[in-house]
This record gives structure tokens, C-alpha cells and sequence, in this order.
């Protein structure tokens, strides 16, 4: 048995995408078909909507979203969940901020956020793989940690003054045009290319082709596809788990730093529910909640649909808490139609 598992467990066998299932691929396009819907219903809804500088806000609104589901995608290929994300966002917020007022620059500043992030994944691994508690119960843990530990360091105040220079990554755009006009006051020509969304393609590129081409790609597919088939094949499932939580926690204090540096201000109370929404997305794209099916391209739609269906709902001035119910409603949908996907 173990030989005949080994060659696509662990080698150059076809990578995993081609072995998905139809339905999985259906899926996918299904969530690309609904994206495209959406775009069209609301760009006839509102002139607006389909504006530069609206499109612009959905990609900063979407690039929290998308770098906090990338990592959960990979948790949740391996079969696991992780519930800390939003309140990781916040600590590892809180842990840049106070580097940078302790003196840091900026760049190692927001490297020690991340690494923040990675710490709380590794915790959340080695909960998960040592002591063999539930991964509901050990995200649910350290959320409820991360966010205690977040609001003791500051008190429950918000960390400001950090500094024009903190607020680059979040408010900067490639290829922004501004120019003088005769009163004095600047205009800008071209809004350009936001660095948060350009750090997400970067980041969405680099872990498809993880995902897809390298071996621990093929490892992660396989410890969620089927888990003591995979240890038999020679995979070291506890290690790729492990991995899988350490990415998720460290794409978590990425997203921290672009978050609070949009704000110029580190909130130890943001990211309060954005576990949902990177969890959404991930399901809206075509990860299964059992585990072994689920990709970058898929969760990047999901991220989208979330994005461009909070934006929209926005601006045709729906209430937040009609919003939360549109979008439970979608999450609900979503997980049935895996439910439908798996048992066939």
C-alpha cells in the first residue's frame, strides 16, 4: 500500500490541480460566473460603482481579505480550520506599531509584525499536531488570546503618530500621477496601482506555485485528501500542518501591517470577524471544509465576491447588519453546495 500511495503523494506525478474533480472545477467557475453577476447587477444599479476610484477602494478593501485567505486556504486543504486570524491581524498590528515607537524603522518594524503572525500559526500547529486538540478549539483559543494580549498592551487604545512613512505600504500607489495645479493644490491625474494589491498578486502568485509545482504543494493536498494515507506514504503530516498554520499566522501579520498602515494607526480592535470572511472566501472559491480540495485562483474569486458584494451593498445604502446577513446567507450556500459536491 505504501508504494502504491508514494508516487502522488510525495513525487512528479501530475500536480494536484489536474486530479481535482469536475464538480471542483465546476464550482470554481460557477463562483467566476456569479463575480462577473455581480460586477454587471451593480454597475447598472450605480454609475459609480464601475468608477476608477471605486474599483481602487474594492482592491484595498479586498487585499485584507485575500492575504487572510490564502493562508486559510492552506489550513483548510490540510483539513483544519483557523479561527485567530482576524484577532493575529490585530496583535500583530499592535507588535509593528510598538516596535516603531520604541525607535525600529519601518521595514523591520513590520518583518517583526509578521513574525508576530508566524508565531501565533506555529502555537496554533503545535496545539494541533502535539497535544491533538481540535484545530476549532486551538484557533478558537487563540483568538480569544491574541486579542486579550493585543488590548492588554495598549491599554485598548489605539497607537498613533507613527509616521508617514508607516503609512506607504497601505495609502502608496505604483505609477500614481500628481500634478500642480495653478492654485496650489495638488490633482491627481492617475491614482495608480495600490501597493496592497500588488503585494497580493505577489503573495497569490507565489503560493499557487507552491501549491501547485512544489512538493510541499503536493503534501499539503495529500495530508488533507487523506491523512493516514499520506503518512504511510512518507509524508510528515505533522510538519506539513504545521507549516500550513505557520503560513496562515504570518499572511495574518502581513495583513495587519497593510491594514493598520491604510489606518496610519495600529487598532487593537480591528479585524473582528475577518476570520469569517477569509473562511468565506476560501469556501465561495472551492476549498472543501473536509479538507484536500481548494486553490489561490478559487479563493482569490471568493475574496472578490466578498469584496465587490460588501462594496456594492454599500453603496446602495444597505445597513451593516443586513450586510452580515447577505453574507451568511452566501457562506451557508456556499459550504451546502460542498456538502452536495462531496457526497456525489
Amino acid at each position: 500500500m505504501s508504494q502504491a500511495l508514494k508516487p502522488a503523494a510525495t513525487g512528479g506525478a501530475k500536480p494536484f490541480a489536474q486530479l481535482m474533480p469536475d464538480a471542483a472545477k465546476m464550482h470554481r467557475l460557477s463562483a467566476l460566473l456569479t463575480l462577473l453577476l455581480l460586477i454587471v447587477g451593480f454597475s447598472i444599479a450605480s454609475q459609480a460603482f464601475f468608477s476608477v476610484n471605486n474599483a481602487l477602494t474594492v482592491l484595498l478593501q479586498t487585499s485584507v481579505i485575500g492575504l487572510l485567505g490564502i493562508g486559510m486556504t492552506m489550513v483548510i486543504i490540510t483539513g483544519g480550520i483557523d479561527l485567530s486570524v482576524g484577532s493575529v491581524l490585530a496583535l500583530s498590528g499592535v507588535a509593528t506599531a510598538m516596535s516603531i515607537k520604541a525607535g525600529f524603522p519601518v521595514a523591520p518594524a513590520m518583518a517583526f509584525g509578521v513574525a508576530v503572525g508566524a508565531v501565533c500559526g506555529a502555537i496554533n500547529g503545535l496545539i494541533v499536531t502535539r497535544l491533538k486538540i481540535p484545530p476549532f478549539v486551538a484557533t478558537l483559543g487563540m483568538m480569544l488570546m491574541a486579542r486579550g494580549l493585543a488590548l492588554q498592551l495598549t491599554g485598548a487604545a489605539p497607537i498613533s503618530r507613527l509616521g508617514e512613512a508607516f503609512g506607504l505600504l497601505g495609502n502608496g500607489a505604483l505609477f500614481r500621477v500628481v500634478e500642480m495645479q495653478d492654485n496650489g493644490f495638488p490633482k491627481v491625474v492617475f491614482p495608480g496601482i495600490p501597493y496592497p494589491a500588488i503585494l497580493l498578486l505577489l503573495v497569490a502568485i507565489a503560493a499557487a506555485y507552491m501549491l501547485r509545482r512544489r512538493q510541499i504543494g503536493r503534501h499539503i493536498y495529500a495530508t488533507g485528501s487523506h491523512e493516514e494515507a499520506a503518512r504511510l506514504s512518507g509524508v510528515r503530516v505533522d510538519q506539513i500542518k504545521l507549516y500550513a498554520y505557520v503560513m496562515s499566522g504570518a499572511l495574518a501579520g502581513l495583513a495587519g501591517n497593510v491594514l493598520m498602515s491604510r489606518l496610519v494607526t495600529a487598532q487593537p480592535s480591528e479585524g473582528v470577524m475577518y476570520e469569517l470572511d477569509a473562511i468565506a472566501a476560501a469556501v465561495i472559491g472551492g476549498a472543501s471544509l473536509s479538507g484536500g480540495v481548494g486553490t489561490v485562483s478559487g479563493t482569490m474569486i471568493g475574496a472578490f465576491i466578498i469584496g465587490i458584494l460588501r462594496n456594492g451593498l454599500n453603496m446602495a445604502g444597505v445597513s451593516a447588519f443586513i450586510q452580515q446577513i447577505v453574507i451568511g446567507a452566501v457562506v451557508i450556500g456556499a459550504v451546502w453546495i460542498d456538502q452536495i459536491r462531496n457526497r456525489r
